[in-house]
């Protein structure tokens, strides 16, 4: 694989006090199978979709149990270097950068409006094997209640280029890299229970939205939104057992035609 370019989302992983009962749930709702735990690493155990790795999940550390949660990952050239910025531009680093064995360089960060990321410095393990293939990552999206924050951190830290939804109702922004959008952010608005702190939501692709619901629920998620068809495909927000938000989405349903988006 080609090494990912600076600001894009390259990988997920999720902490989740019952890894047993997530592999069953995400194998079950999403068609994953795992690798072997890895004790060297706290038993950080990647999923592969087709056999290709998608995420990974991992038992939290002794006193760091609290609600799971998925972690997006954004590709960096020199981890420190992300980090240093990340607190020079008003974030939080919450785990300074790491090397792990071969495989890369990790640090966990927090923006300034709440939400909690990950940078990755690929080295034998580049990121995703798979994008917007079923079971793969396909797309994710930063809620905030300050998008000005996090707008003008996210453009400081990394090289996007932002473009605004054209419609006065929506406060929906994407962030490009080059031609190509990587990452979307929407102001909280008053159906977010205000207990709710800013977050990144990841998508998983599906073949389909409404199996995948049922199957999910069936085994104890709750649905949040959704399913709904949209220009960009049919999908739906979730909260698993274990309380980690996600989506699912089926990027061959779709209905309407796309926005239109301005440069902001």
């Amino acid at each position: 694989m080609a090494v990912q370019s600076e600001g894009t989302p390259c990988w997920a992983d999720a902490m989740f006090t019952d890894l047993e009962g997530a592999k069953r749930f995400y194998g079950d709702v999403l068609g994953w199978t795992f690798g072997q735990s890895s004790s060297e690493y706290g038993n950080y155990t990647q999923a592969y979709a087709d056999g290709k790795a998608v995420a990974a999940i991992v038992p939290p550390m002794p006193g760091q149990e609290s609600t799971s949660q998925w972690c997006l990952y954004f590709a960096s050239p020199d981890a420190a270097a992300t980090a240093a910025k990340v607190e020079e531009n008003g974030g939080e680093v919450l785990m300074e950068p790491m090397r792990v064995g071969d495989f890369g360089t990790m640090a966990i960060a927090r923006e300034p409006s709440g939400a909690v990321f990950g940078i990755w410095q690929g080295d034998a393990h580049e990121g995703f094997e798979a994008v917007a293939e079923p079971g793969a990552y396909c797309w994710s999206e930063l809620y905030t209640r300050e998008p000005e924050k996090a707008d003008a951190f996210l453009s400081a830290v990394f090289p996007y280029r932002m473009k605004d939804m054209a419609d006065e109702h929506v406060d929906f922004r994407l962030f490009d890299l080059g031609a190509d959008p990587v990452l979307g952010r929407m102001r909280m608005g008053e159906e977010f229970p205000p207990e709710v702190p800013s977050y990144v939501n990841v998508y998983f692709t599906v073949d389909d939205c409404d199996a995948a619901v049922a199957r999910a629920t069936e085994r104890g998620a709750v649905l949040r939104f959704g399913p709904m068809t949209s220009p960009f495909g049919r999908f739906a927000a979730l909260t698993d057992p274990q309380g980690a938000s996600f989506s699912v989405i089926d990027v061959t349903t779709t209905e309407g035609g796309m926005p239109d988006f301005k440069d902001a």
